[in-house]
This record gives structure tokens, sequence and C-alpha cells, in this order.
């Protein structure tokens, strides 16, 4: 039997997607505690109920976020060894779903609070509130930004990014909210605005979360057709069959096929793994393949589970 490992890849291709965005992240967190600090600052100072309420919220997002770095941090950092094969890369996907988690509770709490406030709603100062939330805006977009591309690659960064998205959208409101308060004296704005803040969050915490379930239970990628990669390993010449294919997300941007394939008598094992790696890599983009080439002969022990 053949036996092969797929790779290949440079130092910066077997970093973890939100490895390559630490850095953005740990000045989000940044940005987001001098937020916090601002807000809870002059709420406590003007007895704001809306910026007190919002503190609160950015609080569990700069939570989040640390969170995700430091997943990342210990993910990098941790070395492989006999009882952990694959590193601690898990623990993004973890703080993934604990921010999807935090996301609800935010949502939740803000929408509960909202429907309150419609029976009594609290008298808003204007001004300071208007003030806070333009400064809290500016920070959010930078940080905001600052997280765009990685969302797109790293599902621990993108929780991160919808913390931030969050976080910019409850300053808009909170923005609105002051001004309206300010120039026409409508105390309702509050309460309108942090229910369209909470129903924006719930379906992008529901999406987060459904995601990093998906990894932990080991299903195999979306938009991967585990059919149609067992069909395309079959018709490499030299294979009659593929069984045992497994396909799964270690972490965002790192994902493991291993496969079994049988081999028509008298072909070449060598050239069917090269063949098989090089297909996993260019039509699939998976890179660690551990692909075993069988004789026709052999069958595999079956599985009890």
């Amino acid at each position: 039997m053949g036996h092969g490992h797929g790779h290949g890849v440079s130092p910066e291709q077997a970093m973890s997607a939100g490895g390559r965005h630490l850095r953005r992240l740990w000045i989000a967190v940044g940005l987001g505690l001098v937020t916090f600090v601002l807000q809870l600052t002059v709420g406590l100072a003007t007895s704001s109920l809306a910026l007190l309420a919002d503190s609160a919220h950015v609080f569990t997002d700069v939570f989040g976020v640390a969170l995700a770095a430091v997943a990342i941090v210990v993910a990098k950092k941790a070395k492989t060894g006999h009882g952990r094969t694959f590193g601690l890369y898990r623990s993004e996907v973890l703080a993934a779903l604990v921010n999807a988690v935090l996301l609800f509770g935010v949502a939740g709490w803000v929408l509960y609070e909202a429907v309150g406030r419609f029976s009594a709603p609290p008298e808003v100062p204007g001004l300071p509130v208007t003030i806070v939330a333009a400064v809290g805006l500016v920070l959010n977009v930078v940080a905001f930004l600052l997280l765009k591309d990685g969302a797109r690659e790293s599902l621990n960064v993108r929780g991160a990014y919808l913390e931030v998205m969050a976080d910019m959208i409850g300053s808009i409101g909170v923005l609105v909210s002051g001004l309206a308060t300010l120039f026409f004296g409508w105390r309702y704005a509050d309460p309108v605005i942090g229910i369209g803040i909470g129903l924006f969050v719930l379906p992008r915490a529901y999406r987060l979360g459904r995601s990093a379930l998906r990894i932990l239970f080991q299903h195999a990628p979306e938009g991967v057709d585990i059919k149609q990669m067992t069909a395309d390993l079959t018709r490499l010449p030299g294979v009659c069959e593929v069984h045992d294919l497994h396909v799964w997300t270690l972490t965002s941007g790192m994902e493991v096929v291993s496969a079994h394939l049988t081999m028509v008598d008298g072909a070449d094992q060598a050239g069917i793994l090269v063949a098989a790696q090089g297909l996993l890599a260019d039509s699939y983009s998976i890179d660690h393949a551990t692909l075993q080439v069988e004789q026709p002969s052999v069958k595999c022990r079956e599985l009890s589970w």
C-alpha cells in the first residue's frame, strides 16, 4: 500500500487565517476600550441610561474581540505533541462560538431594555450623548475597516468583526437618539433604536454560531460537495474506488482530507498520490491530505461505529 501526506504550503499559508490578522484584532480591542471608558465616564457623570446601556454593550463586545485575539495567540503558541497532534487551533472556533453566545445575550438584553423603556422612557441629555456617540462611531468605523478583510477568511475574526459592527450600529443608534432628544425632545427614540439594534444583531449571531458548530461537529466545509470530490478522485488514472473519505475544518482556512484510494492492478502508487494531492489542492484548495493507496485485494476492516 502507498501512503502520503499533501502539504506544500509556505509558512504564511500554514498560519491560520485568524493569525494573519492578529495585530488588527488587538488594535480593535484598544479602540473598543477607549470607547467603553468614554461612554462609561460620561454616562455616570450625566446619569445617561442610554450611554450606560451602550457602554455595557461595548464592554461585552470588547471582551468578545479580546477573546478572539487570545484564542489565536493560544493556537499559534501551542505546539503539537503526543496528546494534541493538531495543536490548539480549535480554540479559535470555540472563541467564535462564545462570541455568538455573547451576541445573542447582548441582543436579548437590548431588546428587553428597549421594550421596558416604552412604558417609562428616561430623560436622556441630548448634547453629551450626541458628542460621545459621534466619537464612538469614529472609533468603531476604524476598527470595522481594520477587520473587514479578515472577516472573509477567518470565522474567529468574523465573530470579532460582527461585535465591532454591532458597536458601530449601536453608536449610530445612540447618535440618532441623542440628536432626536436634543432637537425634538422625543424620548421614545432610544427604545425604538434599541429594538432595531437587537433585531439586526440576532440573525448574524445565529449564522456565526451555526458556522462554529459545523466545525466543532466536523461537518464538511460549506461549499465542498463530498459526492463530487469522491467522483473526481475515482476518475483519476489508476483509481477504481474511493472510500473512507472524510473532509473537515480544523479552524478557518485549515481544511483537512483523509481517504482510501483503491488502485487498479499494475497502477503507479506514487503517481496516484501525486495526482490526488494535486486535484485536492487545485480544485478544492485543500493542501493537507492524508491518502492511503490500496491494492484491490486489500479489504479495510469494517468499523463498528
